[in-house]
């Protein structure tokens, strides 16, 4: 049975204020950001999902207990949702970490994990939420990791495409995992 699956990305930052990558930093919003959360809870408040699923990640957790604290379906926080572990480079300059993301596909970030353990990380999760969720509507709010692992999985976009392609921010995708 599928699930629907809406993903939102957390919302703007400190660090992404500052052109930081927080990896698995936990990160704060800034004041922009938690103007964002509160419009991503009026945009997406009545999308009749059965749950909200995020990052356990600090920036993330805050944007969907800002979005969703006062009504609206169950919160879950995942672990599984995290960002690529940059290692010793989480909280560097996202020049320096995103610059040469494919060379980072299968190769590890010192301290920490590659572009396709992320992914598979991820990937892991949205299995159980196949299994668990099916016929149902989800919300995930995560980060780059997140978005690549659904593309993936549902789109079948090759990592290394994701990994190169711009990224764009938008109000929301939309996805069906059978």
């Amino acid at each position: 049975m599928s699930v629907e699956i809406v993903f939102e990305t957390h919302s703007t930052s400190r660090e992404n204020e500052h052109g930081l990558a927080a990896g698995w930093l936990p990160g704060e919003l800034s004041d922009k950001g938690r103007r964002q959360a509160a419009e991503l809870g009026r945009r997406r408040r009545d999308g009749g999902f059965d749950a909200v699923f995020a990052s356990d990640l600090a920036r993330a957790a805050e944007t969907a207990q800002i979005a969703f604290a006062r009504s609206g379906p169950p919160l879950f926080l995942d672990w599984r949702l995290r960002e690529c572990d940059y290692g010793d480079l989480n909280g560097a300059s996202s020049d320096q970490v995103h610059g040469r993301r494919l060379d980072r596909l299968d190769s590890p970030y010192p301290g920490g994990e590659s572009w396709r353990q992320a992914v598979e990380r991820v990937d892991r999760f949205l299995t159980e939420a196949a299994d668990l969720r099916g016929g149902r509507r989800i919300l995930i709010i995560g980060h780059l990791a997140t978005r690549f692992a659904i593309e993936r999985r549902v789109g079948g976009s090759p990592l290394e495409t994701l990994l190169i392609a711009p990224f764009s921010w938008r109000p929301g995708w939309e996805y069906r995992l059978d």
